[in-house]
C-alpha cells in the first residue's frame, strides 16, 4: 500500500462532495499535468490511502482521507466536447489522461494547514513542504503518520 495527497478545489469538488457521492465513490478526473498523471497511471493502486487536500479556498489544508477504489483508466472527460477537460489530441486509441476512483473514508478532526505542515520538523519529505504544487503527489509513511497525528 502507498500513500498519496490529492489536491482539489472544494468549490469544484470537495471532501463533502465525495462523502455525498453514490457509494461515497467518485472519479478523480481532470488531472492535466503530466507528472501528476504519471503518478496516477503508474503509481496509484487500489487500496492506497489518499489525503484529500483542499486548495485555492479560504481554509487550505488536508481535510480528510479517501481510499483508491479502482486503478487508473482513461479519463472520459478528455473525449467529451462539452467538458472543461476535453482534449482534442486525445483519442480512444491513444488516451492522454487517466482517472482513478476514490472512496470516502473520513474527515480529519481538524484541518491540517500548509502552515502547520511546514512548521512540523518531523515531516521531512512531502513535496508541499518543498513548494511542490502538483495535484497528486506521493506521501511517505512517516509524513502520513505525522499528519494524521497532528489531526488527533
Amino acid at each position: 500500500m502507498a500513500y498519496w495527497l490529492f489536491k482539489t478545489e472544494p468549490d469544484a469538488f470537495s471532501l463533502d462532495d465525495l462523502k455525498n457521492a453514490p457509494k461515497q465513490t467518485a472519479l478523480w478526473e481532470g488531472v492535466r499535468n503530466y507528472q501528476a498523471r504519471n503518478f496516477m497511471r503508474d503509481g496509484v493502486k487500489v487500496g492506497d490511502s489518499v489525503m484529500i487536500y483542499h486548495s485555492s479556498c479560504k481554509h487550505v489544508g488536508v481535510a480528510g482521507i479517501a481510499e483508491v477504489a479502482h486503478d487508473a483508466y482513461p479519463d472520459p472527460t478528455q473525449f467529451d466536447l462539452s467538458s472543461d477537460y476535453y482534449d482534442a489530441k486525445a483519442t480512444s486509441d491513444k488516451p492522454r489522461w487517466v482517472v482513478v476512483e476514490v472512496t470516502y473514508q473520513s474527515h480529519l478532526k481538524k484541518l491540517i494547514s500548509l502552515k502547520d505542515i511546514k512548521a512540523n520538523n518531523n515531516i521531512t519529505e512531502i513535496a508541499l513542504k518543498k513548494g511542490g504544487r502538483l495535484s497528486i503527489m506521493p506521501v511517505t509513511k512517516n509524513d502520513w503518520d505525522e499528519i494524521i497525528k497532528m489531526a488527533q
